[in-house]
């Protein structure tokens, strides 16, 4: 009870602030200048590929010099991950970015581990009690690789005019969570990051809830969180995708990972109607397969597996 009281106070600050947050645009950056234009036989700058293994997450990023995996997707779908990664000719991931210790998130990082060269590792910094987090994190240190522990303000960069803004958590919000007595609320503190390439952005989202949605709002206001793409939060869930966050961000296309027929009936009814209010178009991995974005920095490009755009008279 308490976190979700205090969740509504957030949302009903972020109502009070979101006009002024949006002309202040807490530490925004002026846009990045737009890359020059690629010839026809030359890479992207960048490609994001919302990879299609079931209900959980898995996210390649290639640029022209690195290539980065957020999240793994679940235990049971390593097989999957690893059939998609190498059918993309991935060899070797520069960043591993693990967005929350889930296991729909984390499980497939003994594949990673055992199949991939891996240079750097990371990750919120915040720990579970559970065996697949503690040999996450005994591989890391036996192949002795680079680890670090992510929060806002941290940026990333994946080279070739790519960056990654890190935009949640805060470490404060690490450091606070389960000492309230409550059970740790892992979805809570999922990176929240904005992948930046030229006048181009995605909004990566993981699994925020909506008491993140509102602090991001408090903390940065509509600027920084805009974005021509986002990432839906938490596999579409109706748990976040609140109204005055999917406002701020005014995504033309948002992107669902989630599982054909999953459990948890994902993508909710709400979410899709929150982007049609939009005028959004959307797709998911379930019907859609992967799903395939492509900038030259400016312009930018949906390429579905299989199938189009969905709309609201599906089921």
């Amino acid at each position: 009870m308490r976190r979700r009281s205090f969740a509504r106070l957030l949302l009903a600050l972020a109502f009070v602030l979101f006009a002024s947050a949006s002309l202040a645009g807490c530490r925004e950056k002026s846009p990045a200048p737009p890359l020059p234009p690629s010839s026809a036989t030359e890479a992207p700058a960048l490609v994001v590929k919302l990879l299609d293994v079931g209900q959980g997450e898995a996210i390649l990023i290639r640029t022209r010099e690195q290539t980065v995996l957020l999240d793994t997707g679940d235990v049971r779908e390593g097989q999957k991950l690893r059939e998609r990664l190498n059918a993309e000719g991935v060899e070797t991931i520069d960043k591993l970015i693990i967005t929350h210790p889930h296991r729909d998130h984390l499980g497939g990082a003994p594949v990673i581990f055992r199949t991939y060269r891996v240079r750097s590792v990371y990750d919120n910094g915040q720990g579970t009690k559970q065996k697949l987090y503690i040999n996450y994190r005994k591989a890391i240190e036996k192949r002795g690789l680079p680890y670090r522990a992510l929060s806002d303000g941290d940026v990333l960069d994946l080279g070739g005019g790519a960056t990654l803004h890190v935009l949640s958590p805060t470490r404060r919000m690490v450091d606070a969570d389960g000492k309230s007595g409550e059970k740790p609320d892992l979805n809570l503190n999922s990176i929240v990051a904005r992948l930046d390439c030229g006048t181009f952005r995605m909004l990566l989202t993981s699994d925020a809830t909506a008491e993140t949605e509102a602090g991001l709002l408090l903390r940065y206001g509509a600027p920084a969180l805009r974005a021509e793409v986002l990432k839906a939060p938490h596999h579409g869930s109706r748990t976040s995708s609140g109204a005055l966050f999917l406002k701020a961000v005014s995504p033309a296309v948002a992107v669902i990972s989630c599982g054909a027929d999953n459990e948890y009936h994902l993508p909710h009814t709400s979410v899709r109607r929150g982007y049609q209010k939009l005028g959004a178009d959307y797709y998911r991995t379930d019907r859609n397969g992967t799903i395939t974005i492509e900038t030259d920095g400016r312009g930018y490009t949906i390429r579905p597996e299989r199938g189009e755009k969905n709309d609201m008279t599906e089921n």
